[in-house]
């Protein structure tokens, strides 16, 4: 027995090697893969696929930081999926195309308003390289255009900056978490609505009087700086896209499903004293959703949703004293007020307009049903929900007021 305990740990070390391994410089990875409809109208197969694919010695310790190569480089073939063109893009990069550190993936609003879409990403599963947790990117332009004019000031390193970007964006609500693993758990479930990252690099048109997340990208008035701007959502029915909501919508979606986990979210609210101003506050929540569903074969079902929140107030331009009772009281009234005056038009917007929602409250009503078939046979999102009777509840539990209680008092200081 020892002596085959023995053989088995000498031949385990013939198992072991690198001759297969392969060097840094030897590979290109793909941090972001765009898709576009194919220059010929004719053909509904053939698709413009691009790669941007980082130089991993730039910006870091192997070159020095001396180095004068460029950071990424971009490439655009024709091909009929994902996977065929990484194949052809090996016969013009020197280097083996890898996937493994793929991040986004781009796709031109034309395309993901056709029925091709969905086809398309059904390859993205089959692959073992591309992971799941790859975010989905809509443009507003072509795939190729924007993964072109996307060039970060800060990062000189692409994958870094998408993944510093996407990440900051979620915490603060004005984009979703669009992976590939969502996409599909919400198209097959055949009930819900998926919500994609919307974005663009061509600033055509400002939106004027807006507030801090009343955009949608593109409608950002920036001034200066980076002209990618990530904001709104791209929203998918049943594998294809349908709208566009922008950041406030998308930020009440994120609220209103107790699956999105938000971090920081900065909004301001009207002065409930001083119409003329708005109060600048930090949005928290720390509980749950209460979702309760009375579901009815034969009438409107109930959709009762109570989300639970706190206030910390950061600035209060109109110097009102907010920390007096009275105040307060107004204060919060209005807060609650606001919020669900706009979830009664986002929620109306969903079941007239969509017919169905991207809260995944789809998930409460299932335990009315004994089996997948009977749930299925009900239909969420074509007979429950566009009938149902809604009913949106933000209570605000506590407010704050930071370090400072109290405003300076301008007739004192100007006297």
């Amino acid at each position: 027995m020892k002596r085959a305990l023995w053989g088995f740990l000498c031949l385990s070390f013939l198992l072991v090697g690198c001759f297969d391994k392969k060097e840094l410089e030897e590979q290109g990875y793909v941090i972001g893969i765009g898709l576009d409809k194919g220059a010929d109208d004719t053909s509904s197969t053939q698709l413009n696929i691009t790669f941007q694919i980082a130089n991993p010695e730039v910006g870091s310790a192997i070159t020095g930081g001396g180095s004068n190569e460029q950071p990424q480089q971009t490439v655009t073939l024709q091909a009929n999926d994902i996977l065929t063109a990484i194949n052809a893009a090996n016969s013009f990069v020197s280097r083996q195309i890898s996937v493994d550190h793929t991040q986004i993936i781009v796709v031109s609003e034309e395309l993901a308003r056709t029925e091709q879409f969905l086809r398309i990403m059904q390859s993205v599963t089959r692959s073992s390289e591309l992971r799941r947790g790859v975010q989905i990117i809509v443009s507003k332009e072509k795939a190729s255009e924007f993964l072109i004019n996307n060039d970060p000031t800060l990062e000189t390193r692409p994958h870094k900056y998408f993944q510093l970007m996407l990440n900051r964006a979620r915490e603060t609500g004005i984009i979703p978490k669009g992976d590939v693993h969502r996409f599909f758990q919400l198209t097959e479930g055949d009930a819900d609505l998926f919500l994609a990252i919307y974005a663009t690099t061509i600033v055509d048109k400002k939106k004027e009087n807006g507030f801090e997340d009343e955009y949608i990208a593109g409608e950002i008035p920036q001034l200066i700086g980076d002209r990618t701007q990530f904001m709104g959502s791209a929203v998918f029915k049943e594998g294809k896209m349908i709208d566009v909501i922008d950041g406030q919508e998308t930020r009440l979606a994120l609220i209103l499903d107790h699956t999105s986990k938000l971090e920081d979210i900065l909004a301001t609210y009207p002065d409930p004293i001083d119409s003329n101003q708005r109060i600048a506050t930090r949005f928290i929540k720390k509980k749950k959703n209460k979702v309760d569903i009375t579901y009815r074969k034969n009438g409107p079902s109930d959709v009762s949703i109570t989300v639970p929140f706190e206030i910390e107030v950061l600035a209060v331009p109109s110097l009102v004293n907010y920390s007096t009772e009275e105040n307060k009281e107004k204060l919060r009234k209005s807060i609650e007020g606001n919020l669900n005056q706009k979830a009664r038009e986002l929620v109306q917007k969903t079941q007239e307009q969509y017919g169905t929602e991207p809260f995944y409250w789809s998930l409460y009503v299932r335990k009315n049903f004994l089996s997948i078939k009977d749930y299925e046979a009900a239909n969420w999102n074509k007979n429950i929900y566009p009938h149902a009777n809604v009913h949106v509840n933000f209570t605000l539990k506590k407010i704050r007021f930071g370090k400072l209680v109290k405003n300076s008092n301008l007739n004192e200081v100007r006297d």
